[in-house]
């Protein structure tokens, strides 16, 4: 992938979500080498690449603002290096921010004592990583219930409680088999079996399917989605895999170089990309599984439809059958009334990578 360089960022606005923020980032600098801590604070948190380089410091992460809702599902993704795994590292302290503030229900995780910050880890916050991280001579009620036995739960209770993640996962009937007895896909099972025991009220998730093969790993997509159906967490997920983010994101942050370049939904990251980087980025995304009717119908016309879609439904869900039809598609909203139509041209225009009047996209 070839990708655009020395681009300014361009952030989009904040969410019109009215869910309260759970979790927040002003102005989050995380900088390595001699004297950064200084440097940044001399600068009042700000400074540009060429100030960076003079003073022979990396910026993994510089100058983050974001906010994260409750109950939304955030993708961070960027290219190998871009500090995307930082970034969710800064997010729960497992890495020190150089400067800024992380807010966790408005409380900034920076000013709390180390004491606090245990205790939130334990019990409000938890991570998935690649690396399973399993437990080898444990098995797998035992690598389950072990976050809970730091937390000083009795046996009784702290089993119990892996029992009903271990069910919840899809797991049950091998309770008592080893790491080295489950394939790849249950040992991420165990791992969000191990994270969900906590009831973890934000969960970080940093490329948990990454070493999966891909029908394991889509099966896992899915596994994740039905969660999230029933248990409604705030998650922080990252992965460099766009096909991945659309499927999971309530909205995406492409980062590159340490800095955020845009946050939105896939759809307005395709649809309007704020630079020439994510338009590259996102330029062999299947549009027809991002763009909804919304954005390609035109006005309701005054003859027949062959079908109904809702606004935000995804083409890709009603391609096959609108060209069938050879007729419009009334687009209705949630009251039932039309608010434009969708033509099977329009449909077969986005297919094949044209626009509306035909030319490439």
């Amino acid at each position: 992938m070839t990708i655009a360089s020395q681009e300014t960022p361009v952030v989009a606005g904040k969410s019109k979500d009215s869910r309260p923020i759970k979790l927040a980032c002003r102005n989050v600098w995380k900088l390595f080498g001699s004297g950064a801590q200084d440097f940044i604070r001399r600068r009042d948190g700000k400074a540009s690449s060429a100030e960076l380089v003079e003073a022979g410091l990396v910026g993994a992460a510089r100058a983050i603002d974001l906010e994260i809702r409750q109950g939304e599902i955030f993708i961070i993704m960027g290219l190998s290096g871009s500090g995307k795994s930082t970034l969710v590292r800064c997010m729960s302290r497992l890495v020190e921010p150089t400067y800024g503030k992380v807010e966790f229900e408005g409380k900034d995780l920076l000013s709390i004592s180390d004491a606090e910050l245990i205790e939130l880890r334990r019990h409000r916050m938890g991570m998935v990583f690649q690396n399973f991280a399993l437990l080898p001579h444990l098995n797998v009620l035992e690598n389950i219930a072990f976050p809970l036995s730091v937390q000083g739960i009795g046996r009784a209770e702290r089993e119990a409680r892996a029992r009903d993640v271990i069910d919840l996962v899809g797991l049950r009937g091998r309770e008592h088999f080893y790491p080295r007895e489950l394939s790849g896909g249950q040992q991420q099972r165990v791992g969000i079996a191990r994270s969900l025991a906590t009831k973890p009220e934000i969960w970080f998730l940093d490329e948990p399917f990454s070493a999966l093969d891909p029908l394991i790993r889509r099966e896992m997509q899915d596994e994740l989605m039905r969660l999230q159906s029933v248990l409604k967490k705030t998650i922080v997920f990252i992965t460099h895999d766009f096909d991945e983010a659309i499927r999971l994101a309530d909205r995406i942050a492409i980062m590159k170089d340490g800095e955020v370049i845009q946050i939105g939904t896939p759809e307005e990251l395709v649809v309007k990309p704020a630079t020439d980087y994510v338009a590259e980025f996102t330029r062999d995304v299947q549009r027809a599984k991002v763009i909804s009717a919304r954005s390609i119908m035109r006005p309701a016309g005054k003859g027949q439809h062959a079908g109904t879609v809702s606004p935000d439904a995804r083409v890709a869900s009603f391609s096959a059958e609108i060209i069938a039809a050879k007729k419009p598609f009334a687009v209705a909203s949630g009251a039932g009334k039309p608010i434009g139509e969708v033509t099977p041209e329009a449909v077969i225009n986005l297919l094949a990578g044209l626009d509306n009047r035909g030319a490439p996209a």
